[in-house]
């Protein structure tokens, strides 16, 4: 018997700066993992991942990264996948800079 498929989000990182960005529901790039969009189905999981992957002047290794519904949107359910979301760990800057302000 397979397994219950568990909900995910896209991300990848930005071709140009390199950040941490999530595929929101109207085809945004995001850099915020609660404004991405919540895929709930496999088959629309996998047509979601070939539409951001095809997006080769924007954004660059893109895969479905398992999520949980939230009460302000998306979470993520995995480590790596939430010390993505906190942005560069070298020194302050990007995301960081914003928490700290």
């Amino acid at each position: 018997m397979s397994r219950p498929f568990i909900p995910k989000v896209v991300t990848a990182n930005r071709l140009r700066e390199g950040d941490v960005v999530y595929l929101a529901a109207d085809n945004a790039w995001t850099p915020h993992h609660y404004e991405a969009e919540l895929i709930a189905d496999e088959a629309q999981a996998q047509l979601r991942l070939h539409f951001a992957a095809a997006q080769k002047l924007l954004i660059v290794g893109a895969y479905l990264a398992d999520a949980k519904a939230g009460p302000n949107g998306p979470e993520p359910t995995h480590f790596r996948e939430d010390f993505r979301t906190r942005g560069p760990s070298n020194y302050n800057h990007g995301k960081q800079a914003d928490f700290a302000s």
